[in-house]
């Protein structure tokens, strides 16, 4: 994990949870993790990590997270014990 991605887990973990954080850099945080990114219908993408599935859509038109989603990204860090 590189210093860009340990910025992006950062600010994942931020209280109050944060509304301008782009969804590629969750993406490719969770990527640079081990996670196996599947595609899915239109703007549906699926993370898979050690028998777990992080389930979501990638916003449109804007680029940033929304704050549901970055606390779903959380959690999911959590369970594979991955926090700052």
């Amino acid at each position: 994990m590189n210093s860009k991605h340990q910025k992006t887990l950062q600010a994942i973990f931020t209280k109050p949870t944060l509304g301008t954080l782009p969804f590629s850099d969750i993406e490719k945080l969770l990527l640079a993790v081990g996670c196996a990114l599947t595609e899915g219908q239109g703007s549906r993408v699926r993370f898979d990590k050690d028998d777990l599935a992080f389930l979501c859509h990638r916003p449109h038109p804007g680029k940033e997270a929304r704050r549901y989603q970055v606390e779903q990204a959380r959690e999911f860090l959590q369970k594979l014990k991955i926090t700052p």
